[in-house]
């Protein structure tokens, strides 16, 4: 299977990129080449036509701001969608074409949607919005293509972020590489794969 794997280089994407050994795996991110910057529409298109076609696409990319709710303006609301929601959400759009027949696309959420921590609201909303968006695409993608999520909770290696998840269980890299894998080489559409 040809796998292309956005934000290949991030603790999220190397997860993935283990987990799927054994695949020909195609790593992107801001620094590969080609390069991609998915808070923009043509790097997206870019990267695909360089690609060229692929199996499955997993997107372990995503930016959003965390603010307390009294500081969070419209444009952190804005830039939380644009950075994590929007641009997951072109990619699928773009490379729809380019995936084949029976193919899938795996987006990457949080468990932010779910438990929300403090200065989350921003977060907690793009994840929301991508599983959401994951539930009703399933139904309308062409020719058999799956879509799904992985929503891991705070990674144990993430050793700088466990202090703003008081009481959550650190989730081994190796689970959510094995997530992504199930995504992947699975049958089911529309699931948001959380690990808590």
């Amino acid at each position: 299977m040809r796998v292309l794997i956005i934000g290949s280089s991030g603790t999220l994407g190397t997860a993935a990129r283990t987990a799927l050994e054994g695949h020909e795996i195609v790593g992107a991110s801001r620094s590969t080449d080609p390069a991609v910057d998915i808070t923009d529409a043509e790097s997206i298109a870019a990267l695909f036509d360089a690609v060229g076609e692929v199996d499955s696409v997993v997107v372990a990319a995503g930016a959003v701001p965390f603010k307390r709710l009294p500081a969070l303006a419209a444009a952190d609301y804005t830039s939380a969608f644009t950075g994590k929601v929007l641009s997951q959400l072109n990619v699928v759009r773009l490379g729809t074409e380019h995936v084949r027949d029976g193919g899938s696309f795996t987006l990457t959420s949080g468990i932010l949607s779910r438990e929300p921590i403090a200065a989350s609201a921003a977060a907690s909303m793009a994840n929301g919005a991508l599983e959401s968006y994951v539930l009703a695409a399933a139904r309308e993608l062409p020719r058999g293509i799956r879509i799904n999520v992985v929503s891991p909770s705070v990674l144990a290696s993430s050793t700088g972020h466990h202090a703003a998840f008081p009481g959550f269980t650190p989730v081994e890299d190796e689970a959510v590489g094995l997530a992504y894998l199930k995504a992947v080489a699975g049958n089911f559409t529309g699931r948001v794969l959380a690990l808590d």
